[in-house]
Parts: C-alpha cells; sequence; structure tokens
C-alpha cells in the first residue's frame, strides 16, 4: 500500500493555528486539548447564542437572555429544548461540553447550511439562522429513541456567522464528490453540508453469519442485523473519533 491510497480518507480537522476568531466586534480562542473550552469576549454589539447547560463562566457585565426557536410545538412534543440562551456583552463568556473532545469551528457565509447531530452544538453568532428538522431511519430509532433524528440546519444570512461544535475524540472532514459515497456508524458522525444526502443501509443481516454459535445466537433473538448511515455528496462531512449516542435520560432532560 502506497500513501496515495490514503488521499481520498478523512483528514484531522484543524482550526487556525493559534485557534482565534473573529465577527464584527466580537473575538473567540478555542483553548485547552483535552477537554477544550470557548473563551469568547463580546463588544457590545455582535451577541451569540448558546445550550443552557454549557456556559463555564463569565464577566458580571455579560448579560444573559432567552431565544425562542423556529416550531416550538414540534420541539416540545419531541423533548427537545424549545429556548436556547443568549449572552451580550460587553465582557467574556466561556463555554464547554465537559467532555474529551476537539470543538470545531464553522465559518458560514450567506445561504450556506449545515446539519448538527443532537446535543453537539456548542454555539453560534447571532446572524445564524438556526431550524431543525427529522430524519427517519432504522438506525436512527435504535439509537436515538426517538423514533427517528432530529437533526439541527444553521444558516449563513447576509453577513455571515460562526458556529461551533464539539466532537467527542478526534475530529475528522471527508470532502465527497458528487455521487462519492460513505457508510458511517450512526454515532459517529457529527455534521454534514445540508447537500450531503443521509440514508440507513444494513451491512449485516443474520443470513450471514453461518452455522455455529453467532447463527444460533442470531436464530434466539429473532435475528442479527448491523445498520450504518449512508451519506452521499457533494459536500463537506463531519466525523469524530469517539462514537456517541445520547442516553434516554439526557435526551429528556434537554427539553427542561
Amino acid at each position: 500500500m502506497v500513501a496515495s491510497d490514503f488521499d481520498s480518507e478523512p483528514i484531522l480537522a484543524s482550526n487556525r493555528s493559534n485557534g482565534a476568531y473573529s465577527v464584527g466586534d466580537m473575538t473567540l480562542r478555542i483553548e485547552g486539548e483535552l477537554v477544550p473550552v470557548v473563551d469568547v469576549h463580546l463588544g457590545e454589539k455582535q451577541s451569540i447564542y448558546f445550550e443552557h447547560h454549557i456556559l463555564l463562566w463569565k464577566h458580571p457585565e455579560v448579560r444573559l437572555g432567552m431565544k425562542g426557536l423556529k416550531g416550538a410545538a414540534k420541539r416540545v412534543f419531541a423533548g427537545l429544548q424549545v429556548f436556547v440562551s443568549e449572552a451580550h456583552g460587553p465582557g467574556n463568556v466561556a463555554f464547554s461540553r465537559e467532555a474529551p473532545g476537539q470543538i470545531v469551528a464553522l465559518e458560514l457565509q450567506q445561504g450556506q447550511s449545515v446539519d448538527v447531530r443532537e446535543h453537539q452544538f456548542l454555539l453560534a453568532t447571532s446572524n445564524i439562522e438556526y431550524d431543525f428538522f427529522f430524519q427517519k431511519g432504522l438506525a436512527n430509532i435504535f439509537f436515538s429513541q426517538s423514533g427517528g433524528l432530529f437533526i439541527d440546519r444553521f444558516k449563513g444570512t447576509r453577513d455571515g456567522g460562526l458556529l461551533l461544535i464539539h466532537g467527542y475524540g478526534n475530529v475528522f472532514e471527508k470532502k465527497l464528490a458528487p455521487g462519492e459515497v460513505l457508510d458511517v456508524e450512526p454515532g459517529a458522525w457529527i455534521w454534514k453540508d445540508s447537500s450531503v444526502k443521509m440514508d440507513t443501509v444494513t451491512a449485516l443481516q443474520s443470513g450471514g453469519l453461518g452455522g455455529g454459535l453467532f447463527g444460533a445466537i442470531g436464530a434466539l433473538v429473532g435475528g442479527v442485523s448491523f445498520t450504518l448511515n449512508r451519506f452521499t455528496g457533494p459536500g463537506r462531512l463531519g466525523l469524530q473519533s469517539m462514537t456517541y449516542h445520547a442516553p434516554v435520560a439526557e435526551l429528556t432532560s434537554s427539553s427542561t
């Protein structure tokens, strides 16, 4: 095998060398390695919104508020959060998912949109639109306990903005060409460009186990299957090295 065989594989995602970004009068830095932190300095104009439970610390001058989300009724019935928190400057405020991993900052231009797994969004600047949609599929039913998977959708507006996502373990990025396909364990993907199509496929069924112990196990449990999420390009796909499946308790508490 030669090095060129790896040219089309996902590559480790990296932020700017100093981890610093700016939007308007706001600047932020991604700091730390094992359990990273986003440290944000807010001016008086640019604000951000974020999930309630990820705030670590803030200056007293930073004002907190609530931001309502579209489709509130559907989110209530799905057990999802109806509001996210907002922070207004001036001053510093810091956030963390409080889990080992890597934080990736995506710069979204006007009209550009990405889809993000539940419970992996950290924060976004106020000029990023926040919506969601429901993705049906066997793999999603099995792992999310919600009859499918609600996926967050973020879209850049006229001035563009920043979206920050937490990935468990290390984060990798794959650029899919038109029609190119990649099968991914359902807990291993983090985000995708909205242009990337997502389906669910069965990679293994009990009939392929043959006889012996595995065949007997398949017969006892009524069949064994192994399902994957299939992504079809064009567009980018974000992957994480620690597969994550939200527990039922976390899905329930997210709406409180």
